[in-house]
């Protein structure tokens, strides 16, 4: 009995060791004339907003201003925490000089109800101009 156990496990360590080198596994080498003829689209690659907004003196103001304020604890670019996403506010409302200025407003101001009964807190040290800055780089985010 004592010698099957050694050649088991070595039969076993065999087995495993052939699965995964890809032992068994067959390929095929050939192409229809399908695949030659058709060339592959080449894949869309996403821009990223850095990329996309790199030279967009909005985007680069307000994104500034934005990372010295206390927006980032409650709000990210495409993620929920507390608030909306930066991403989710501009799919609600257009690009418009109109908005641009009740959102700053409304930064300002603080509120609650538009996006559930969470409060926003006001923030009346932020001037109108920045506030205006900020809401102009979130709304460059609408996909």
């Amino acid at each position: 009995m004592k010698i099957t156990k050694p050649i088991n496990l070595v039969l076993v360590a065999l087995a495993g060791f052939t699965f995964a080198c890809g032992g068994g596994e067959k390929t095929s080498e050939t192409t229809s004339t399908a695949e030659v003829e058709a060339p592959e689209a080449a894949p869309e690659v996403e821009m990223s907003l850095e990329e996309k907004y790199q030279d967009d003196p909005i985007y680069i103001k307000g994104l500034a201003k934005l990372k010295t304020s206390d927006c980032t604890s409650c709000h990210m670019v495409e993620r929920k925490i507390v608030g909306p996403s930066y991403a989710d506010v501009a799919a609600k409302y257009e690009n418009t000089e109109e908005n641009i200025n009740m959102l700053a407003e409304k930064v300002i101001a603080g509120g609650v109800g538009v996006w559930g009964e969470i409060p926003m807190p006001p923030h009346p040290a932020l001037s109108i101009e920045d506030a205006k800055d900020m809401v102009a780089y979130v709304l460059l985010l609408k996909k």
